[in-house]
């Protein structure tokens, strides 16, 4: 893989990416000293090219290390008791954070059934809510239904008294209403 190109030097930096570890090679040849106006401008291409292959290393050995890792057989043997694992940890420390693991994954699943439960009894009140609204707006609509033909019979009863009145019937004319005694 090429890493960097810089024709005025005709310089090529290849980074190699094979297992288990990088390598960098600098090929071509460096340019003459009169293509420069000075000797500190190449001075300063030189110091930009060593940081660039000093980068392209460092990247180099940490991908590999990575895929290296991801590579890496788990190991056979148990390791023995206060020796230090290669990621800096002890036997007892991997045991104790096993240990605080399941107790976390216990008091979560714990968590999650109650948390499903009270869900469930809040699904079952607003399900009764909704039943009793239902039953309560059902019981107002029928009563509001009784209400309203009672009162179409009775006015439709005072229009036949009005038009019996009108026509001679003094039997079903409206009794006058008797007036409030005299106030002192």
């Amino acid at each position: 893989m090429m890493v960097a190109n810089d024709p005025p030097f005709g310089q090529e930096w290849q980074v190699s990416m094979t297992a288990p570890r990088a390598e960098v090679k600098l090929s071509g040849t460096a340019a003459p000293q009169e293509r420069w106006a000075g000797r500190d401008m190449m001075e300063g291409y030189a110091s930009m090219n060593r940081n660039i292959l000093a980068a392209a290393t460092a990247l180099a050995l940490i991908a590999s290390g990575q895929a290296m890792a991801f590579q890496a057989e788990p190991e056979s043997e148990a390791p023995v008791a206060g020796k230090t694992l290669p990621d800096g940890t002890t036997p007892e420390e991997r045991s104790n954070t096993a240990r605080l693991n399941a107790e976390q994954a216990a008091r979560a699943k714990a968590e999650n059934v109650t948390y499903e439960q009270e869900v469930s009894a809040a699904a079952q009140q607003i399900a009764a809510d909704q039943a009793a609204f239902a039953e309560e707006t059902a019981a107002y609509e029928a009563e509001k239904a009784r209400v309203a033909a009672m009162s179409a019979e009775e006015r439709m009863k005072w229009e036949a008294d009005v038009a019996a009145c009108k026509a001679g019937d003094v039997t079903r004319c409206a009794k006058p209403a008797s007036s409030p005694p005299p106030q002192p």
